[in-house]
């Protein structure tokens, strides 16, 4: 493995000028006076729209309302999600040395109304080796932006539906922890999972291209995952506008 595995991605057409585009979102998001004081709210809030976005993509589309009223409480891929989400935080630490074991804690939690008890945080047959290559990246102290190393980290497990029947949840919630852990956000205020769901003909059609192993394949997908930032940064600051409405 080269001594930073990622790096060759930075060339590929259009990632960086994605990278940049995310990074100044994220950092106007992270200006808004509404931090200051209420940064837990967003972050609150953010988790519960990331859910349903979540859901939704898996499809489920609930309306947001009835996720949190609680009227979509008997379903088991909403509910899934919430705990998905309900676990970012307590996993941060776990993710950054032992990912497998946070990926396996994901599936059990996403998987727990869906799947048979012996069949939580195991992926799915197949997939091992090249999980392993995904954690060994992850390990590898590589320096590419974290938007490049979560996209990286949604696309080889989405793609590979390596924890089914919930592979996008747990796909998407280790988004989320890659981009808390690599520190672009750090209090996970981006409803990335918003952003994918906004921008979800696109989202399908850049996981086909990335599916196929291709450089033009993956540039799609990573400047498809920086734009999702954007999207998901700016749903972060409406929230932020909501709560300084009162």
């Amino acid at each position: 493995m080269p001594a930073d595995p990622l790096a060759p991605l930075l060339d590929l057409p259009g990632v960086m000028d994605g990278v940049e585009r995310a990074r100044a979102a994220v950092d106007g998001l992270l200006g808004n006076r509404t931090l200051r004081r209420r940064s837990a709210d967003v972050s609150a809030e953010s988790s519960l729209r990331g859910a349903w976005a979540s859901a939704w993509l898996s499809g489920v589309q609930t309306p947001l309302a009835d996720v949190r009223s609680g009227a979509a409480a008997g379903d088991p891929v909403v509910q899934g999600a919430l705990r998905a989400q309900s676990a970012i935080g307590p996993l941060a630490d776990t993710w950054s040395h032992a990912p497998r074991q946070a990926l396996a804690r994901l599936h059990a939690l996403a998987a727990a109304d869906l799947a048979d008890a012996d069949d939580l945080g195991r992926p799915a047959a197949g997939t091992a080796s090249r999980l392993d290559t995904l954690a060994a990246v992850l390990a590898s102290g590589t320096r590419a932006p974290a938007v490049v190393v979560a996209g990286i980290v949604h696309g080889e497990l989405l793609g590979l539906d390596a924890f089914a029947p919930v592979s996008g949840v747990v796909a998407r919630a280790a988004t989320r922890l890659t981009l808390v852990e690599r520190g672009l956000d750090p209090k996970s205020l981006v409803v990335i999972e918003a952003g994918h769901r906004e921008l979800r003909a696109d989202y399908d059609a850049a996981l086909a291209a990335y599916r196929s192993g291709a450089p033009a394949g993956i540039a799609q997908w990573l400047r498809h995952c920086a734009d999702a930032v954007v999207a998901g940064a700016q749903e972060a600051v409406a929230i932020c506008e909501a709560l300084a409405r009162g």
